[in-house]
């Protein structure tokens, strides 16, 4: 670890990706997976699995917007269980590039991550991620750093973060919403000029801290087909903000988070989170999340893999839906809302209690509607 730090070290200080800085991840990668395939061996020890969780949080603080925000005590109860529920605390592109390439992960493996770069993060979440000996990864929004806006990190934090092993990722240059025309915009425009910003963030993120990676959060976790599809072009990996696990057969153009703010902040339900498990599950339809309708309909189709039919539920605001088995032997699940909903975003969430006592396997569909 020791040399993999002074790797690092030395292309932050030359500003640029070497061919060493390019391989940790995959050396990373082929020694865990190495332990595995030794312990997977061992009588009676399983260890390995095919499905991840990944953490979102904004502010670590107490007076800010509480939709964003966590306690700093609330913040160390969550890395105190963590520590003590023998979960793997794993850098994001490890957690990732494993789950892409089809690689066991240990068992409970965990990415920490923060969008934005409020100076929270900086003050109060890394020296005690620096305590607990956790990674994690920062989607950055370079035009409020570059601004040196109010509640923001500087550049010089943001480089101790980098020096310090912290992942720096793409999260555009305004935050915008990247769904939003401007007047008489074409869809060609729109999309260049989406392109456009994508690439001068990630152009300063490199120039500022050495670092570039294609891993790009969705500011407000907004995509559709067309985004997705630019950022496959440009061989990035996206991020979302619906809920879930990741698995080996997720939608590495949308991988789900767990938002865990204000009330999804509480230990008692942020824990079912950490435990989650992954659904092999595709979703059919839509190819997108934006929809002007106030119910809309989704089909997936369900890899059950030993899960009974009978254990899946699925929900919009904690209401339980109606479950419409088109055809039971291949796992077509069609599922549309109850009640009309009226806001920009919501999500249907679907369920089933695992063997394993106190763990769910769990998959959300996102909807946007811009209006």
């Amino acid at each position: 670890m020791r040399v993999i730090a002074d790797i690092l070290r030395e292309c932050h200080s030359m500003r640029m990706l070497g061919y060493y800085c390019s391989m940790i991840s995959a050396i990373r990668q082929a020694f865990r997976h190495s332990v595995l395939c030794l312990l997977l061996c061992a009588p009676g020890i399983v260890v390995a699995a095919d499905s991840g969780v990944v953490l979102l949080y904004h502010h670590v603080a107490t007076g800010t917007p509480p939709s964003t925000s966590i306690s700093p005590e609330d913040f160390r109860a969550h890395l105190d269980y963590l520590r003590d529920n023998d979960f793997s605390v794993l850098p994001l592109d490890e957690l990732v590039q494993s789950l892409h390439s089809r690689t066991p992960l240990p068992d409970r493996a965990v990415a920490i991550t923060f969008d934005d770069g409020y100076s929270s993060i900086y003050e109060t979440a890394f020296p005690l991620l620096q305590e607990y000996d956790m990674p994690f990864a920062l989607f950055l929004s370079t035009e409020p750093i570059n601004n040196r806006q109010k509640n923001y990190m500087t550049w010089e934090q943001v480089r101790a973060l980098s020096e310090a092993g912290v992942l720096i990722a793409n999260h555009m240059v305004s935050h915008p919403y990247m769904l939003s025309r401007n007047r008489e915009e074409t869809d060609t425009a729109w999309l260049a000029r989406q392109r456009s910003e994508l690439m001068e963030a990630e152009a300063t993120i490199l120039r500022e801290t050495g670092q570039s990676h294609r891993f790009l959060a969705y500011p407000y976790g907004e995509f559709d087909a067309q985004i997705k599809a630019m950022l496959g072009k440009e061989g990035y990996f996206g991020f979302a903000q619906n809920s879930g696990a990741i698995g080996y057969n997720s939608d590495f153009l949308a991988l789900p988070r767990y938002p865990l703010a204000g009330i999804y902040a509480r230990l008692e339900t942020a824990r079912v989170k950490f435990n989650s498990l992954a659904f092999d599950v595709e979703l059919l339809e839509p190819d997108s999340p934006v929809t002007e309708l106030d119910r809309p309909e989704a089909l997936l189709r369900f890899n059950l893999n030993g899960i009974s039919q009978s254990q899946i539920q699925c929900y919009d605001e904690g209401q339980a839906l109606m479950l419409h088995w088109e055809d039971r032997e291949s796992g077509l699940l069609r599922i549309q809302g109850l009640k009309a909903r009226s806001g920009r975003r919501w999500r249907y969430i679907c369920t089933a209690a695992s063997t394993e006592n106190g763990r769910y396997f769990w998959y959300s569909v996102p909807w946007i509607n811009p209006r």
